[in-house]
């Protein structure tokens, strides 16, 4: 996969007929969070829009995690407005929560 910070490329795939969003984020084995989209550059974007069914993070080149939209918003919502709720992203122009991989 090659990257591209447009998230229109982002890789979509479907796994057993369902479909899976694929994020990056490498610095998670360094930082201990992933970083969880929910608003850029002025609207609602990534976990907020998303049409999948399941969301999955490669944290390494061998590692990923696969998780259900549904359970992925519920752990999210409890961090909004809190100091794990924060800019991010390309340029700092998303909002996102830091979500512990632990």
């Amino acid at each position: 996969m090659n990257y591209n910070k447009d998230f229109r490329y982002d890789l979509a795939i479907e796994l057993l007929c369902k479909k899976v969003e694929v994020k990056l984020d490498f610095k998670c084995l360094e930082t201990g969070n992933i970083f969880v989209e929910y608003y850029s550059r002025g609207k609602k974007s990534g976990l907020s829009t998303t049409e999948a069914e399941y969301w999955c993070y490669w944290l390494s080149d061998y590692h990923c995690i696969l998780i259900k939209t549904d359970k992925l918003k519920e752990m999210c919502r409890k961090y909004l407005n809190t100091d794990r709720d924060r800019n991010g992203g390309d340029m700092n122009t998303s909002k996102g929560i830091l979500l512990p991989i632990k």
